[in-house]
């Protein structure tokens, strides 16, 4: 993705000043440090970090983690908004992983969103709630 593009996207969606420091863009969002570089114009090397967090090349410790395109370096700083949000009325598809998880045709309510878009439903007949990870195979039941 082009640098300048890559700059509008993050400061839209994270709310954010990016900063240019030669061919390093750096910014601060949350208490973590984020950078990518700028290469002929194109982003790459997106990079994230907990502000105390440093590395040190003594013991081969390397802070953070690298990401391979400007989408997942937001969508680990912020989550997207789930698409089923809390007390939706959702239904299991009719596809493989649906079928092998038991939940194909089976309805429930989205009681919570869990860590990393995951969905906590209670299915229609179960006394415990279930925390269901893959968000394309279940839909609106209406």
């Amino acid at each position: 993705m082009k640098t300048a593009k890559a700059i509008k996207k993050i400061e839209d969606y994270l709310g954010v000043k990016v900063e240019q420091q030669g061919h390093q863009y750096t910014f601060l969002y949350e208490n973590k440090v984020c950078r990518f570089h700028d290469s002929s114009g194109d982003a790459h090397s997106f990079h994230v970090r907990r502000s105390n967090d440093h590395t040190d090349l003594q013991s081969d410790y390397f802070a953070g983690c690298f990401l391979k395109n400007v989408t997942q370096f937001l969508h680990t700083l912020k989550q997207p908004d789930p698409k089923y949000p809390a007390g939706t009325l959702v239904r299991g598809r009719q596809n493989k992983r649906a079928l092998r998880h038991g939940i194909s045709d089976k309805v429930g309510v989205v009681i919570d969103i869990g860590l990393y878009g995951s969905y906590n439903i209670l299915w229609n007949g179960d006394e415990h709630i279930t925390s269901y990870p893959y968000e394309r195979d279940i839909e609106g039941a209406i």
